[in-house]
């Protein structure tokens, strides 16, 4: 079975009202993609931020009648910037997503390998993790940056603290690379059921404790954290990050671009003795060392 792919240039403006116009006229799916490469970073809790160019795209069966679908768009007052069609032929999709994930390897030891692929290096440090709700894996570059950051130290029995944990990604594969008891933190309940789900699936949920910011134990202390959150947010945290952490402790922190590696630098230098900035395209990772005082 073939499928008919329509493609609408809009505004953020009007969207939505694209999409339920197109639900309301048959579409199988609506999806809504950045026509300008527009980055959404960080949206407050409970909004929904769109690009100010953005494309609307619908798919419908294959006999759907283009010019009928555009016509009843502009009865409702839709009318698209620019648009254009294109006929898909029908295949396997889940097949067709999973295709678009590989193993991927960070540092000398770690990969991050999808569960329906074989691990290139059985004698590696493999991390079986597949796309879900919560961001990471390994794909972004500061995943990547923190992962490769991890597979370089010497992580045997030291307690981890990874902060902004979305999937678990990070932690998961400190336990993997030795590391003892390790917590994970992220304001998002989502991201906490994710880390635990992928724990479990690694074989590690024993020796990882989930956390909102507000649970975290006041006492509590690490010799290792790990950051990959964004810039503004680590400026803000960096007394709070500082405090969890022992003299000696080691730092890394990414989710960074690298024209704000200098502002999260200032914040961290006065708990911090901190190494050169290491940067992969646009972003950076930023290391260091606790203080002892």
């Amino acid at each position: 079975m073939a499928w008919l792919q329509l493609h609408l240039a809009t505004t953020e403006k009007h969207a939505d009202a694209f999409q339920a116009a197109l639900e309301n006229l048959g579409a199988c799916a609506v999806t809504l993609t950045d026509g300008a490469d527009q980055p959404v970073f960080e949206p407050p809790p409970g909004t929904r931020p769109l690009w100010q160019n953005t494309v609307v795209s619908a798919l419908f069966e294959a006999d759907a009648e283009l010019e009928l679908i555009l016509s009843a768009l502009q009865q409702q007052g839709l009318q698209a910037d620019a648009h254009h069609h294109e006929t898909l032929e029908d295949q396997v999709w889940e097949r067709a997503w999973m295709d678009d994930f590989s193993p991927m390897r960070f540092g000398e030891r770690l990969w991050i390998v999808p569960s329906w692929t074989d691990a290139p290096d059985p004698n590696g440090v493999n991390l079986k993790l597949d796309p879900g709700l919560a961001f990471g894996t390994g794909t972004h570059e500061t995943t990547a940056l923190c992962l490769e950051w991890l597979d370089g130290h010497a992580l045997n029995g030291k307690t981890v603290l990874d902060f902004g944990c979305g999937s678990g990604v990070l932690a998961i594969a400190a336990l993997l690379l030795g590391a003892g008891q390790t917590t994970g933190t992220d304001i998002d309940p989502q991201a906490l059921i994710a880390s635990e789900e992928n724990a479990r699936n690694n074989g590690v949920a024993d020796r990882l404790d989930l956390f909102l910011p507000e649970q975290m134990p006041a006492e509590y202390r690490c010799d290792v954290l790990v950051a990959n959150i964004l810039a503004g947010p680590l400026v803000e945290l960096a007394e709070l990050l500082a405090g969890y952490c022992k003299p000696g402790a080691g730092l890394a922190l990414s989710g960074i671009l690298a024209e704000q590696a200098n502002d999260v630098r200032d914040a961290y230098s006065r708990w911090f003795d901190l190494t050169p900035t290491t940067q992969k395209g646009d972003w950076v990772r930023i290391d260091g060392v606790r203080k002892s005082a």
